[in-house]
């Protein structure tokens, strides 16, 4: 398929593959006599493997009885030119496509468009390519479609069918031709530099070493094989002075260190040679980027391509240029898209498309959770109330400053539940089972794979509180946040019997007791204190946690999301063993408590009663934060109080214990309010840390 010219034509041929039209020959003289014959512009092909230079492109017919005489006679590219394949030169753009096979599945990796010219413009000698991008804006998903259809599979299928099943890569170059994309040849291996391009483009859930393995065995199907989306990727080529034809080889090489982020340096015509890399061939390294946009990795490309030094280097500069041709012809028309104004309706789609299946296990009585409409419905009899007795009780929140830890770490799961948590938790302290879900995302620049993974953490947030994630909004709004930056904000909606709603303060008394539930750390309130001790301490956020047995990073540690309190508190609800709930967000302790409580009652907490997790310990130390301070910023460990009559406390914590809350603690009891004190008193602070 690839050390054949002629076989790889006539395998096309056979199984009715799109190509040229083509004649092979051993005969020079047939070949000279079929040459003078046609009427067509052609291309000239060594049979064999000629070191990407086995191709000529005559102009006229002298041309081409000149460069049947190189190949066939003069034997400039040895044995490959025994055979010669003469076949119609095709006008359109290229295209490489790489494809890993285990003989039946397959997978394309991103369409990529080589340089085979050694000079800007594609001007000069053939080369075995000066640079390459991915994705290729002229591979449209329609002309990817059919090339599936009409190339690839019918060539993994005929080479099996054929005896000899492809496992492997498969490089088909492919012409975009008016009549429609035709193969120009196969190679059956990674191909450079297209290779270059693709792989940094492989998403960070694919294991390429494990993808291998299951090509190799025939099980493609089994293994997660994805690319990053929204991505793309640029290789410049530097070759040796005069490559293709007479170079120099053994000078120097030097890279400057450290590279911009996201750029690569390969090697290609390289060696070691006393203790130095010298040039060893005439296409000798490359620098390859990704980034957002096409016109920023080419741009970071050619960056990295000035940290890299040797002797008379050469690289074409105008690596994409057709790309940009392309968007120039667009352009010129007068109009501006919306994806020219920075916004992709089609990755919108993209991702609602990607988060479906996640979104649709939130589902619950009275809610299907399917999304893609104009808003949310919610069934309030199927879920089980009588609307004459029901309120409906909303809320809205968002994450804060926590979300920009998560940008800095890139973990974006966990601030989904975040997001999901601040509000259902504040459903939950006036009575009201939380029922149904919208979340809020806005970007400068959607990123579908950040997005996912934040609308995963919703629905994964919004099952812990048994409501069904019923639809959102994803806003693309280039200009209003920076690169990597983005806000969220969420709604839920729950409902409430009327003689289940909370607090009950008309029957608060003095006597009644607090119960705490502990917090799984800092939740999603005081961030920007969090932020700032950290700016001005030696530590960042990728340092190990001083406070941490588990060696995790501060980052990790701060990013725990916000405990959901919804299940384990429903049962006491309906059971009227409450008088009050008080979540525990910004503010601290000393002023949510009071939120529950009539004027005339006063909370008194004893901080002796529960041992304050070390992560408050350490900021509160590294800051030097005065107590008072601390008590209105942080949960301390406790993210939810609960007042109840002294007399039902043992049936609450076993309600508590039977649905999963095992550390619930009595914290401490409500006193009578004298004018001008506090709502809340915490007692036993000193020696916190």
């Amino acid at each position: 398929m690839e050390g054949s010219k002629a076989f790889s034509k006539e395998f096309m041929d056979k199984h009715q593959i799109p190509t040229a039209r083509f004649k092979n020959f051993t005969d020079v003289n047939k070949a000279r006599e079929h040459i003078k014959n046609i009427d067509y512009q052609i291309v000239l092909k060594a049979d064999g493997i000629a070191a990407g230079k086995g191709v000529l492109i005559p102009q006229t017919k002298e041309e081409a009885l000149q460069g049947l005489d190189e190949i066939m006679v003069a034997k400039n590219f040895g044995s490959a030119g025994d055979e010669i394949v003469i076949e119609e030169f095709l006008e359109g753009d290229e295209l490489s496509i790489l494809t890993i096979t285990d003989g039946y599945s397959f997978f394309n990796f991103p369409a990529a468009q080589d340089h085979k010219r050694v000079g800007d413009g594609d001007t000069g000698l053939n080369t075995g390519g000066m640079g390459a991008y991915a994705p290729a804006p002229i591979a449209t998903s329609e002309v990817l479609a059919t090339i599936d259809r009409e190339i690839i599979k019918p060539t993994i299928d005929g080479m099996r069918h054929d005896g000899y099943p492809m496992c492997g890569i498969l490089f088909t170059g492919i012409m975009l031709t008016k009549s429609g994309p035709k193969v120009l040849e196969y190679n059956v291996r990674f191909g450079d530099p297209e290779t270059q391009t693709v792989l940094p483009l492989l998403s960070e859930e694919t294991d390429l070493a494990q993808v291998m393995l299951a090509a190799a065995e025939h099980r493609l199907d089994s293994v997660t094989l994805s690319v990053k989306p929204n991505m793309y990727s640029t290789t410049v080529v530097m070759a040796a002075g005069g490559y293709p034809e007479a170079y120099n080889k053994g000078d120097v090489i030097t890279v400057k260190e450290p590279l911009p982020k996201d750029t690569f340096i390969f090697h290609a015509g390289t060696a070691v040679k006393d203790g130095s890399v010298v040039t060893a061939g005439g296409r000798v390294i490359a620098a390859t980027a990704i980034a957002p946009s096409l016109r920023e990795s080419v741009d970071k490309a050619y960056v990295g391509v000035e940290h890299v030094s040797f002797n008379n280097k050469y690289h074409r500069k105008d690596i994409a240029h057709r790309a940009f041709r392309d968007a120039d012809k667009a352009s010129s028309t007068g109009g501006v898209t919306y994806a020219e104004a920075g916004v992709s309706v089609d990755n919108g789609n993209l991702l609602v498309e990607q988060i479906k299946a996640k979104v649709k296990s939130t589902a619950r009585p009275g809610a299907d959770s399917d999304i893609g409409g104009f808003g949310g419905l919610f069934d309030l009899k199927a879920g089980g109330y009588n609307s004459d007795d029901t309120l409906l009780v909303a809320a809205t929140d968002g994450v804060g400053t926590k979300l920009r830890i998560a940008q800095i770490m890139d973990i974006h799961d966990t601030v989904g539940i975040d997001l999901v948590a601040m509000n259902v938790n504040d459903l939950v302290v006036q009575g009201a089972e939380p029922l149904i879900f919208l979340d809020y995302f806005a970007t400068g620049k959607l990123d579908i794979e950040i997005a996912a993974k934040f609308v995963s953490g919703v629905a994964d947030g919004c099952i812990q509180a048994g409501c069904a994630l019923v639809g959102g909004e994803t806003s693309e709004m280039p200009g209003m946040y920076d690169e990597g930056h983005y806000d969220t904000n969420g709604t839920a909606v729950g409902a409430v019997l009327k003689n289940k709603i909370l607090p009950r303060v008309d029957a608060m008394e003095a006597g009644n007791v607090l119960i705490g539930l502990r917090s799984d750390g800092i939740h999603s309130n005081g961030f920007s204190l969090v932020r700032k001790i950290i700016e001005i301490s030696e530590y960042e956020y990728s340092s190990v946690a001083p406070w941490s047995k588990s060696g995790k990073t501060i980052g990790e540690e701060v990013l725990v999301p916000t405990k959901i309190y919804v299940k384990q508190l429903l049962r006491s609800i309906n059971e009227d063993l409450l008088l009050g709930l008080a979540h525990i967000t910004g503010g601290g302790l000393v002023e949510n408590i009071p939120r529950a409580l009539p004027k005339t009652l006063q909370a008194k907490v004893d901080m002796n009663t529960w041992e304050v997790p070390e992560i408050f310990k350490w900021f509160g130390k590294q800051g030097k934060v005065p107590y008072d301070d601390i008590l209105k910023t942080f949960n301390l460990g406790v993210g939810m109080v609960l007042i109840v009559k002294n007399e039902n406390v043992d049936q609450v914590l076993k309600n508590l214990e039977q649905d999963g809350e095992k550390d619930a603690i009595v914290i401490g009891s409500l006193v009578e309010r004298k004018a001008g004190e506090p709502g809340c008193v915490v007692e036993n602070v000193d020696g916190l840390y």
